[in-house]
């Protein structure tokens, strides 16, 4: 018997339930995988609470690693025993085992282990559009990064120096700040203490920065915003304190005729091309060392109340995920 995590109701971690679910035989178009290891990430929490609507009940999680057992009709390019990973598909993927379309899986490389794949498809393809897709960064550009030593942060930094781009980096804490440094951030500023839109004016000689990450959005989004250069761009990308505030456009203008776009992965990886342009970037660096993934905190999928309760508290560093 499959086993998964599911909700009834939104609300805190303790809505989720460890579950028996009867899987059954994919359908048209369909595959069923075997999960090996499955992605925790900060956006898992926006359905629980209910930011983001699911309809209910529901399971939970976009993202796994594993290998598929069984090919429904009409499914091309996979067959039994290929090793997948995914992201961004229906939720469901807290979970032993599941049935979901083919069209949301990527060939994972041999290269690659389950739980590095499971640690990095959402934030590594995260990071692949962020710096290949949103702005056409040049090497020299500055850019202005928050949570920095998180999933993405850990992710972002390293492709960053790759590109020859030089990263300021927000953390919480003198051991995050090391943390950041040690994967590439040329600069960090210690938000808990210090006034981020004025470091990043010192540490730019006044100019700013050309694009400000924003994972973070109600608490940080001004400072985002009084950091950029003239004709910047801030990307909200993320709302881990909360939504971003209504947005004067008058005050765009104001601070230097800036600009402010709110991105979904979705959108970057619905084109199949695409999604295979940005995942064999990602892999190719991965595979070769010139990325490495950071996995620091590691549960069983029977503990996702717990794996829930500490991702909000804020003290995660790294990717984090379920072992299956």
């Amino acid at each position: 018997m499959a086993q998964a995590v599911r909700f009834y109701e939104v609300g805190a971690p303790e809505v989720m339930r460890w579950e028996d679910v009867e899987v059954g035989d994919p359908g048209p178009g369909q595959v069923r995988i075997r999960h090996e290891a499955v992605g925790l990430n900060f956006a898992d929490t926006y359905f629980r609470t209910g930011l983001y609507p699911a309809p209910l009940p529901a399971g939970m999680g976009v993202e796994a690693a594993g290998v598929i057992e069984a090919v429904g009709p009409g499914v091309t390019g996979f067959t039994d025993g290929d090793r997948v990973t995914y992201t961004g598909s229906p939720l469901g993927a807290y979970s032993t085992e599941r049935v979901m379309g083919a069209e949301h899986l990527i060939r994972l490389p041999e290269e690659i282990a389950f739980d590095t794949a499971a640690a990095m498809t959402m934030r590594g393809l995260t990071t692949a559009y962020l710096l290949r897709r949103i702005h056409e960064l040049r090497p020299g550009d500055t850019v202005l990064l928050h949570a920095a030593a998180g999933g993405v942060g850990l992710i972002f930094t390293q492709w960053a120096k790759l590109l020859g781009i030089n990263v300021i980096g927000t953390v919480s804490t003198d051991v995050k700040a090391e943390i950041a440094r040690a994967h590439g951030c040329d600069h960090v500023v210690i938000y808990t203490r210090e006034n981020v839109a004025e470091r990043v004016r010192e540490i730019t000689d006044g100019a700013g920065v050309v694009v400000a990450y924003d994972s973070i959005g109600k608490t940080t989004f001004e400072s985002s915003l009084n950091s950029l250069a003239r004709r910047g761009l801030l990307v909200c990308f993320g709302t881990a304190s909360g939504p971003i505030p209504p947005i004067d456009a008058m005050q765009l203008a104001v601070k230097g005729s800036v600009f402010v776009t709110r991105p979904a992965l979705a959108d970057y990886i619905a084109d199949p091309v695409e999604r295979a342009d940005l995942a064999g970037e990602l892999f190719s660096h991965v595979a070769a060392g010139r990325i490495q993934i950071e996995i620091n905190q590691r549960y069983e999928l029977a503990d996702a109340v717990a794996a829930h309760r500490d991702l909000e508290k804020g003290t995660s560093v790294g990717s984090s995920v379920f072992t299956v």
